[in-house]
């Protein structure tokens, strides 16, 4: 058997600073495994904006772009309710940062207690995690509101972490921009 390459600890990415998150799993049933890898991708905005004062959550860094790290904390907030409770769990509730005569609320509005919104968020989270954890399986379907077509748990779970990717990579840029703070 040929040995495999390694590859020098100094050439691996660097961590982010004070990262608290466990480990990622490298195997386990699905479940498991998806719902660990939505709550790491939770976990690493939340280290992105740490330590930061509203002032600069809200900092646009990146022209022309408009994104800013609070912008992106209330989309992902509008977007944990629109997928789990409104999608999946059928529930009546309103939508968060967004009017039909106003649709860009979430990354155009920065107005609002930055602190507030992270509690928000996190409540929003702790829901989405309930829904999950109550689900029969992770074939277990609702119904999207766009087009009226099923969408299982594993959908959800899947188009989340995707989701929580892209803007972390968001995020990632954002913070460099504003102190300089790099790692994954």
């Amino acid at each position: 058997m040929t040995p495999k390459p390694t590859v020098p600890e100094e050439n691996h990415s660097r961590t982010w600073s004070g990262d608290t998150r466990p480990p990622l799993p490298q195997d386990g049933d699905e479940c498991t495994m998806l719902t660990t890898y939505l709550d790491w991708h939770r976990a690493t905005f939340e280290l992105k904006c740490a330590g930061l004062d509203p002032a600069r959550m809200s900092q646009r860094t990146m022209p022309p772009s408009t994104l800013t790290l609070h912008g992106l904390l209330r989309h992902l907030t509008g977007v944990e309710r629109w997928w789990f409770q409104i999608n999946l769990a059928g529930d009546d509730v309103p939508l968060l940062y967004y009017a039909d005569d106003d649709p860009d609320q979430d990354f155009g509005r920065l107005d609002g207690d930055v602190a507030e919104a992270f509690a928000l968020w996190r409540r929003e989270c702790d829901h989405s995690r309930e829904i999950v954890a109550g689900a029969s399986s992770l074939d277990q379907a609702g119904t999207r509101v766009r087009d009226g077509q099923p969408i299982s748990v594993r959908g959800v779970l899947v188009k989340m972490i995707a989701e929580y990717a892209q803007h972390n990579g968001h995020a990632d840029l954002l913070r460099e921009g504003i102190d300089g703070a790099t790692g994954h």
